[in-house]
């Protein structure tokens, strides 16, 4: 079974560079399967983390907020399981 992570913020404007780097360098332990880290308008960063677990297993490591100066909100986080395209 496996399980993806997802964490998306959003930079106060201009910001845009340092929110990056910020999340670029904080590690995860264990370390995911795979992380993608990407950038988008307004200054927004997402992170995708895939993980060999159940879309329930509680003790995964997330990306933590970033302080509250550096973002204009709160990070979104979702959870998303594979589909079978065959279904």
């Amino acid at each position: 079974m496996s399980v993806a992570l997802m964490w998306e913020a959003r930079a106060v404007p201009g910001r845009g560079g340092e929110l990056l780097a910020w999340a670029r360098a904080r590690e995860l332990t264990p370390r995911p399967r795979r992380r993608e880290t990407f950038r988008g308008p307004q200054d927004r960063v997402l992170v995708i983390t895939w993980w060999d677990a159940g879309y329930d297993d509680t003790g995964l490591p997330e990306l933590p907020e970033p302080d509250a100066g550096l973002v204009t909100r709160p990070v979104h986080r979702w959870r998303f399981e594979p589909v079978d395209d065959d279904a």
